[in-house]
């Protein structure tokens, strides 16, 4: 299988990759930066994903490499946790055009080289900050509402396709995304889950084997939480 995966050098996305080269997968992996992951079966570009003329390069050069993918992981993503009068106009513009526009851009941009995958696969990334509606992350919130309704309309729209189109919500994971969030907020967090801990980076490998699986054929514009929230 070779797979798409966006915000790959360090975090969440970093882990995917080396989960799924462990699988045997060809990954394909962007960052704005460089990273220092080597594998023989691990693809790296410098990408901006909410600049579509990057994203559009950046599947260009996939395409005439490998001709076509067979899943696509919108991995990346950026937040500003800050009460809305002192979140700045430009950081919720910046928080959507990663958040949202970017896995706008690269769905757009990829989904050709999707279309002749047995199994074609889109796994998009929200947060169960959505559900709990947390005060503190207004802008971070509406860019992942944006893309769980894009999420559940594009899975109607290009089902004719056969790629199907889902959503994973993970719980607060010990990565650069949170460092900054008091541990009384976490507290709080959890305290709302049915499953009172972190979650771990195994716990999203286990919701995007089952969305990339052959038996999900029929599971489309789906958003699925962890740790209980609903």
């Amino acid at each position: 299988m070779i797979m798409v995966i966006t915000g790959t050098r360090k975090g969440i996305g970093r882990y995917l990759s080396e989960y799924y080269l462990g699988k045997g997968f060809t990954v394909i992996g962007c960052s704005r930066g460089e990273t220092d992951l080597q594998s023989e079966n691990y693809y790296h570009y410098q990408v901006d994903v909410s600049d579509e003329k990057s994203v559009d390069n950046f599947s260009a050069s996939v395409h005439k490499k490998f001709g076509g993918i067979d899943a696509l992981i919108n991995n990346a993503g950026i937040a500003s946790m800050n009460h809305f009068f002192f979140t700045p106009v430009s950081t919720a513009k910046r928080i959507m055009d990663t958040n949202y526009w970017g896995t706008y851009h690269c769905i757009r941009s990829f989904i050709n080289l999707l279309k002749n995958s047995e199994n074609p696969r889109i796994v998009n990334f929200s947060t169960i900050a959505l559900p709990l509606n947390l005060p503190g992350e207004i802008a971070y919130i509406a860019s992942k509402s944006a893309v769980e309704a894009f999420t559940k309309i594009l899975a109607k729209e290009i089902s004719q396709f056969k790629i199907t189109v889902n959503a994973i919500g993970p719980t607060p994971i010990d990565t650069d995304l949170i460092a900054h969030v008091p541990k009384e907020k976490l507290k709080n967090i959890m305290s709302q889950q049915a499953i009172n801990r972190m979650g771990n980076f195994s716990d999203v490998t286990n919701v995007i084997d089952f969305f990339l699986s052959p038996n999900s054929d029929f599971i489309t514009g789906q958003i699925l939480y962890l740790g209980g929230i609903n």
